[in-house]
């Protein structure tokens, strides 16, 4: 089943982490580049000592021990997240008044 999964972030195109169980280390923010057989490739980006590098790894489908994706993220640079206070008065959601109750 894993398989599959591996398959579909790769045909939509997610950016996935992917845990490699033979080396236990994941590895994040990476993109599924291509599977041939049983061999995914992987591409991903790394910082280290103010220097960025590009990786690009080929493993056996059968050394990754779990895929995830990241489904949303908020930014560092503000301060506050923004809630529906924030938002232009026709787009916010209010709560239904209670119903009378009949009498």
């Amino acid at each position: 089943m894993l398989d599959r999964k591996i398959y579909q972030m790769y045909k939509e195109g997610y950016d996935v982490s992917v845990f490699l169980r033979d080396q236990q280390r994941w590895i994040e923010d990476a993109r599924i580049i291509g599977i041939e057989g049983d061999v995914v490739s992987i591409r991903y980006e790394m910082e280290e000592d103010y220097e960025n590098s590009s990786w690009e790894e080929f493993v056996r489908l059968d050394s990754i021990g779990a895929i995830s994706r990241k489904l949303s993220s908020v930014s560092r640079l503000y301060g506050e997240i923004p809630v529906s206070d924030d938002c232009p008065e026709a787009e916010q959601i209010r709560p239904h008044p209670p119903e009378k109750e009949q009498q």
